[in-house]
């Protein structure tokens, strides 16, 4: 999620925008709050970000969320005059700025790019998501227009009362992740023989990707192929509980930029079992790659991968047809075969320019349509 909207704010500045960039101050940051007014310069940095006062996310310590008061954000944008506000995720700070925005009399927009409401099941919380998906829907309807990444998700969150969805796909840099970055030496660091085969997930490690299912999955296909290994890339709270259920499985942590595309390229299948997320940027990156991907029919993945020609889709929250696609998968994973060009050839067509430049039409259309047709210049994301 961070990497979108740091896509997207380099995208709008690289056009000529002038983005003020309002995020949470990480642990290893200064630690005046936000709010502190008796150095307010302090809080305006060089690179035109604000850092709010935060506190660690519940259950993932290594997240944080932040805050500010309406009334903060109101006299900071009465000197910076912003003339659109945007928020990218659904929490406190992003209840302020659209509140604020309103008080100013800006216009606002947001996205919907997780299901948070969903999120309560997996703790043993699932009383609490009419709650939370009341709050998303408040909190989204404040906004002029929610961005989702498919029509599905529109006519969903539609029915659920949200107002104003608007597709805006995502991208992949194709560039970047590509079958030439399989690298045989990663592969033999690995343990991997050179007919071997290699499942790959890539992501946090929590409860709600359901990654358990992944490990799941190798462990039903390695008693019929035993050459088979398994790779996760990624970090979480779970990880020591299925590194210790799972020690044939190899954990490398967290990869980015050409290490995480070598680790996608130097795979073979690709197992994404997660039913709540709303796209998977994941997925285009390891399609892009050159992967068979295995995933559920639904949000992203059912929406691009045709199943049987450039993936398999699994029936949603079907374990048994999650370990059906995936036998598929691997028995149609050899390298340069049919499905997993096509599966390639599928990425191409979802650049990250096309996206984003959509993403700023979109933009320029709610400031046009708030301000008489005027063009976006300013814009501040929360």
């Amino acid at each position: 999620m961070s990497l979108t909207t740091a896509r997207a704010v380099h995208h709008l500045r690289r056009a000529g925008h002038v983005v003020q960039l309002i995020r949470p101050r990480q642990s290893h940051e200064a630690s005046r709050s936000f709010e502190d007014t008796e150095h307010p310069g302090d809080h305006t940095f060089d690179n035109g970000e604000w850092r709010t006062a935060s506190a660690p996310i519940p259950m993932y310590p290594g997240l944080r969320f932040g805050w500010a008061t309406v009334g903060a954000l109101r006299e900071r944008w009465q000197q910076t005059a912003p003339q659109l506000v945007h928020v990218a995720t659904p929490g406190p700070l992003a209840w302020s700025a659209l509140r604020a925005a309103k008080a100013e009399g800006l216009p606002s927009t947001a996205d919907f790019r997780t299901n948070f409401h969903a999120y309560s099941q997996h703790y043993g919380l699932g009383w609490l998501q009419p709650a939370v998906l009341a709050y998303l829907r408040q909190l989204h309807n404040m906004a002029h227009r929610t961005f989702v990444p498919t029509r599905s998700l529109a006519d969903e969150l539609t029915a659920r009362g949200f107002q104003r969805p608007s597709v805006i796909s995502r991208g992949v840099d194709a560039g970047l992740f590509s079958p030439a970055e399989r690298d045989d030496g990663l592969r033999d660091a690995w343990g991997v023989g050179p007919s071997d085969r290699v499942l790959l997930y890539v992501g946090r490690l929590t409860v709600e990707k359901n990654v358990s299912l992944a490990l799941e999955t190798f462990e039903y296909l390695r008693r019929r192929h035993p050459g088979l290994r398994m790779v996760v890339a990624g970090e979480g709270p779970l990880r020591a509980k299925l590194a210790a259920a799972h020690p044939d499985v190899r954990f490398v942590g967290v990869q980015r930029a050409s290490a995480l595309a070598r680790c996608y390229a130097s795979a073979d299948v690709f197992l994404f079992p997660s039913v709540t997320d709303t796209f998977g940027n994941v997925v285009l990156e390891a399609l892009a790659s050159g992967l068979a991907v295995v995933a559920f029919d639904s949000a992203g993945a059912g929406t691009l991968i045709d199943h049987g020609h450039d993936g398999w889709l699994a029936q949603l929250g079907d374990r048994g047809s999650f370990f059906h696609a995936a036998e598929l998968a691997l028995g149609d994973s050899a390298l340069g075969c049919a499905l997993r060009q096509r599966a390639r050839m599928l990425a191409l067509r979802s650049d990250w320019e096309s996206a984003l430049h959509a993403f700023e039409q979109q933009l320029s259309t709610v400031l046009a349509q708030a301000l008489s047709g005027s063009q976006v210049r300013d814009a501040a994301l929360a």
